[in-house]
């Protein structure tokens, strides 16, 4: 029903990837995303009233509420950023403005520590523990905005966007369950109530939104899945650990990093070329991401064979975040 009404309000779009053949000609709901972010917030507004007010709730959780109050904040206001784009095509100074604000609920309510923990070899220099103050909290903000924008810039192919949202949501549910009887617990627990909705709202969207998509997220969904990943990894005290999941997309982003700034010519779209003859995609040179770099180093392959080796990819870079984390290597960085 959502779909229909998207349509009739003009929020419809072709698939680029496949102009030129049947499919390419029909057009497809966009910003399906706003489904998603709504009953995501929906639920975690029910898991936060039956834990306040019917559970058991310890002085610990009772610090947390406002946490949890900040962090439905931030993650709806990036859910109607995310849908303000998809029908206003914001541009991008406004895409690094916004999250910067967004994220200022987050950076108030922060009471965790703002420390950090340095390798031996710098440790002999500047001491184990350093402590960074404000600039830590510099750092959460640029966190929250290079997640949100992350999945953004790592996208054009069907079930790419919902697909790599999904496996680092499950990734980061199995690091919070493994921290839960840690000193942190109640942070993690925190993580788990924000991403078991998210998770499970996620996978219906993939079944829409996989090959031959039938919807198309929008930048809706890319935004509130950014800001929902910069929520739990800043809340719940795993912010370094976080970023081992995003691998792919600190990639995607140091390769296009010369078209983000404006060195090299950044078209609108920088998707790879569709071939009518083979039915292949094609990886452009000129075009600095992930997606057209996996097409020029195995060749061109279909949509639906390009985003399973994407996500494959993403799989065994998380499987490398919990090799790294849950390492001998790890006590160079983390105290536990």
């Amino acid at each position: 029903q959502v779909k229909e009404w998207t349509l009739k309000a003009g929020l419809g779009g072709f698939d680029i990837n496949k102009k030129g053949t049947p499919e390419g000609d029909m057009k497809v709901p966009e910003s399906l995303g706003i489904v998603v972010g709504t009953v995501h917030m929906i639920c975690v507004i029910i898991f936060q009233v039956y834990y306040y007010t019917v559970a058991d709730a310890a002085s610990v959780w009772k610090v947390k509420l406002e946490e949890y109050n900040a962090a439905l904040a931030a993650t709806i206001f990036m859910m109607f950023l995310g849908f303000a784009d998809d029908v206003l095509d914001l541009r991008w100074r406004y895409k690094l403005i916004l999250p910067t604000i967004a994220s200022l609920p987050l950076l108030i309510s922060y009471a965790g520590s703002t420390t950090v923990i340095l390798p031996n070899p710098l440790a002999a220099i500047f001491g184990r523990v350093v402590e960074l103050g404000i600039l830590y909290k510099v750092y959460m903000c640029l966190l929250s905005v290079f997640c949100s924008n992350s999945i953004n810039i790592l996208a054009g192919i069907n079930g790419l966007e919902v697909g790599q949202s999904y496996i680092i949501a499950c990734a980061v549910i199995i690091h919070n369950l493994m921290q839960l009887s840690s000193e942190s617990g109640a942070a993690h627990l925190f993580s788990i109530f924000f991403l078991i909705p998210f998770v499970a709202t996620s996978l219906a969207l993939l079944k829409h939104n996989w090959f031959p998509s039938r919807v198309f997220v929008g930048d809706t969904f890319c935004y509130f899945a950014g800001m929902t990943f910069a929520v739990v990894g800043i809340l719940g005290h795993f912010s370094k650990t976080l970023l081992l999941f995003f691998i792919p997309q600190l990639i995607n982003f140091i390769y296009s990093l010369p078209q983000l700034l404006g060195i090299v010519f950044c078209p609108r779209h920088r998707l790879p070329r569709y071939n009518l003859k083979t039915k292949l995609l094609e990886g452009q040179k000129e075009n600095l991401n992930l997606v057209n770099l996996t097409l020029l180093i195995f060749g061109p392959m279909s949509e639906r064979s390009l985003c399973v080796v994407l996500l494959a990819f993403q799989i065994l870079c998380c499987m490398l975040a919990f090799a790294i984390r849950y390492s001998p290597v790890a006590v160079l960085f983390y105290e536990d």
